[in-house]
């Protein structure tokens, strides 16, 4: 495993951390075989765990406690998420600061994530949402900065929401957050134009999340691939997402190199950019943690193959079913 710098807080975090949301938030999770993958996942070297109090109302903190509790001897960074009060996803510009973050739902949701975790502090807690017109109320300012004072909280970052990496701009030029978790992967790259450059101008931290677009650059799925009722990516994966999703993976699977699959291809591209301080794929299974943490060897993809994946970027907008 190899390890990188993580922006302000001057963390060495694995390459390839670890989403939790699949434990919580999808069908088919099993509490054991989440415990073991966790378990390997460390013994492999990852140490940086995203979740959220969202994830099943607290179930993946849970976990993840639990984990660290395995592990005493071992520095685990925990990321978790607050939850807009409104319970409403992603944060649309029509909702008010008040709506989703008043000072008193952040202090409340730090506490539960805290007894969830059974943390005194929690090393990364993020805004689940945002809105770049929240960005200058003093209200929730003065509640970060106060659970900082207290102990509670070491970092602050941002979850920023589907396919708007610039829609946390302002907030970053605060001075007040350490990290932003974005989407970026070989078809969103979006990331590239405007917040990496700043995140490396302020020496903001950087977390890729959805590596594989939520499947698609695992080149498993087909036109024909459904999903159980409740499973958040049946309402996702919806026909004309289905549809363009599964051709933009078999546009790329020509360019795999021999030996090599496509989520590890998808995973290497986003190592080849220095801004990325981790990525956080979902791992449910112990072969899903392997295969994953092993493409952080030092190996970069070739040049050539690079330039031809760039060409692949697909510049989506926010629709009723991406969020």
């Amino acid at each position: 495993m190899e390890y990188r710098r993580f922006g302000k807080t001057d963390w060495k975090v694995s390459e390839i951390g670890y989403g939790m949301w699949g434990m919580a938030g999808w069908t088919g999770s099993d509490d054991s075989e989440t415990n073991q993958s966790l378990d390997l996942s460390v013994e492999l070297g990852c140490n940086f765990f995203d979740t959220a109090w969202g994830y099943g109302e607290g179930k993946s903190e849970q976990l993840l406690g639990g984990l660290v509790q395995r592990n005493p001897q071992k520095k685990i960074y925990v990321a978790t998420k607050i939850p807009p009060m409104n319970f409403k996803w992603p944060a649309k510009p029509t909702y008010k600061v008040e709506d989703c973050y008043p000072a008193k739902h952040i202090v409340e949701y730090t506490e539960k994530s805290l007894k969830n975790l059974d943390l005194d502090c929690i090393d990364l807690m993020q805004f689940h949402v945002w809105d770049d017109s929240w960005s200058n109320t003093e209200e929730w300012q003065k509640a970060i900065q106060q659970l900082v004072k207290e102990g509670k909280v070491a970092h602050w970052g941002i979850s920023v929401n589907r396919w708007e990496p610039n829609n946390c701009i302002i907030a970053l030029k605060t001075g007040l957050f350490s990290a932003v978790q974005v989407i970026y992967n070989i078809f969103d790259q979006a990331p590239e134009d405007q917040l990496f450059p700043l995140c490396k101008q302020l020496d903001v931290a950087t977390i890729a999340r959805v590596p594989f677009d939520e499947g698609t650059l695992t080149g498993t799925l087909t036109k024909r691939t459904t999903f159980p009722d409740g499973d958040w990516r049946a309402s996702y994966f919806v026909p004309e997402n289905l549809n363009a999703s599964v051709d933009r993976a078999e546009a790329i699977r020509p360019l795999i190199p021999q030996g090599m699959t496509m989520p590890e291809m998808a995973l290497r591209f986003i190592l080849c950019n220095d801004n990325v301080g981790t990525i956080i794929p979902g791992m449910r299974k112990a072969n899903h943690v392997k295969s994953n943490l092993s493409a952080s060897d030092g190996s970069a993809l070739n040049a050539d193959l690079l330039a031809l994946l760039k060409k692949h970027r697909w510049d989506r907008m926010p629709t009723a079913w991406s969020q």
